[in-house]
């Protein structure tokens, strides 16, 4: 069993350590060719859990750079699920 990350995993630990990322950053550093189909990839898996997301801004060039943000959960409770919130029921007596 080899022990390299694929291209996507290596931008998930590059952007949850606080980095942006823009795509020729993500060229040179990992080889991602197909920069915004990563992303695309990137977001699904971070944002599943709702504690994450993924936040596109523009750099001074005029470039898409992206970056990982922790969301604050205000009410844990709360899962969304099918389109419908869904609570927990307290603990009965």
């Amino acid at each position: 069993m080899t022990n390299t990350m694929t291209k996507q995993k290596s931008v998930i630990k590059y952007l949850s350590s606080g980095r942006s990322l823009n795509q020729d950053r993500a060229m040179k550093l990992f080889g991602v060719r197909n920069f915004r189909a990563t992303i695309s990839d990137v977001k699904q898996e971070v944002e599943q859990y709702g504690n994450w997301r993924i936040v596109r801004t523009e750099g001074r060039d005029g470039t898409s750079r992206y970056s990982m943000k922790r969301i604050q959960l205000t009410e844990p409770t709360n899962m969304q699920v099918g389109g419908r919130k869904k609570r927990s029921r307290p603990a009965s007596k």
